[in-house]
């Protein structure tokens, strides 16, 4: 059985997942639907036999597709997962869900009528570095964790809006937020405090916020903090979590854990398996048989990921510790 994708969305995001479904075996990309048929167009040229469409109602309409890929910015969600709930057509989502909570959980109650299969790209889930990670981890007696993911500015206008990324936090730290949630834990609390120091006085209409600091109770007592930037200059970067226990350090980077005790240091270094790959088969797996326990992280629990950033804007903006209320 050869099982026809479509994706939706003519960038970077749709481009990698397009380029890596093309070559697994049992699997054609058939059709793509951007924001215009122009762009649709454009990209279906790099894939032989593809259709590009400016409408995705026309698309699926057209197409006889097996499972869609979304690979939208954050204020584009709604519309089209809504359309493909209606229909039954199993998705994967491209993270955040949304630049806030509302979208998202009308999004979630849809897909529990109908216990549609979804999965959302957060990769580092399916990483050997990560999974090493959580092996390591289960053996410890987690205090304390700090987070960070510091950068620069993305050079793209929707980012910089508020209304339209939904800020740092949401936008890109969510990746880290979710792998707290992962490793350690459901979060119970959130206290915030963002700022903005740098790149409103470098561009035009910036109004999200350049920096910003959360702190976070987990249901099970372990305490953690999360900082973001993104006034770094290109280049410069900081994406990692060390996890504090009763056994010592345990850092993690995309591509190595750092296990430091009292009296020995071991480093692992991780450069094989494409977790953007893994995660496919996982999905693609799930479509096929209907077995979803492959899936890392499904619509609902990336829900609840998105309920601890959304609060967290909501607790930098009003000054106060938001509680996480999430079923």
């Amino acid at each position: 059985m050869t099982l026809k994708i479509g994706l939706v969305g003519t960038g970077w995001f749709s481009k990698m997942h397009a380029g890596l479904l093309s070559k697994m075996d049992g699997v054609k990309v058939q059709a793509i639907c951007g924001s215009s048929k122009e762009k649709a167009e454009l990209m279906a040229m790099d894939f032989n036999g593809i259709n590009g469409y400016g409408r995705l109602n026309e698309m699926l309409e057209e197409e006889k597709l097996d499972a869609v890929y979304i690979c939208v910015p954050p204020f584009a969600h709604g519309e089209i997962e809504h359309e493909l709930i209606e229909r039954g057509i199993p998705f994967l989502v491209e993270k955040p869900l949304g630049v806030d909570l509302q979208t998202p959980t009308s999004i979630l109650n849809e897909i529990k009528k109908k216990s549609l299969i979804t999965s959302v790209g957060y990769h580092f889930r399916y990483s050997q570095s990560v999974q090493h990670l959580k092996e390591e981890i289960e053996n410890h007696t987690i205090g304390l964790i700090s987070g960070y993911w510091m950068g620069g500015m993305p050079k793209v206008s929707w980012w910089r809006n508020q209304e339209t990324s939904g800020g740092q936090f949401i936008e890109q730290t969510t990746h880290i937020v979710d792998l707290l949630r992962y490793i350690a834990g459901e979060v119970d609390e959130v206290y915030a405090a963002f700022g903005n120091r740098v790149m409103k006085e470098k561009f035009d209409n910036v109004t999200v916020h350049d920096i910003g600091c959360v702190t976070m109770k987990l249901k099970n007592g372990v305490v953690a903090q999360i900082s973001n930037s993104c006034i770094l200059p290109e280049g410069v970067s900081q994406v990692n979590m060390t996890y504090f226990t009763d056994k010592g350090m345990v850092t993690w980077q995309p591509d190595q854990v750092t296990i430091s005790a009292s009296t020995s240091k071991m480093q692992k270094t991780f450069r094989s398996g494409n977790p953007y790959l893994l995660e496919s088969e996982a999905f693609l797996h799930a479509v096929r048989t209907g077995d979803t326990s492959r899936i890392l992280s499904d619509y609902h629990d990336a829900f609840r990921t998105q309920m601890v950033t959304s609060r967290a804007l909501e607790s930098a903006l009003s000054g106060l510790p938001v509680k996480i209320n999430v079923n």
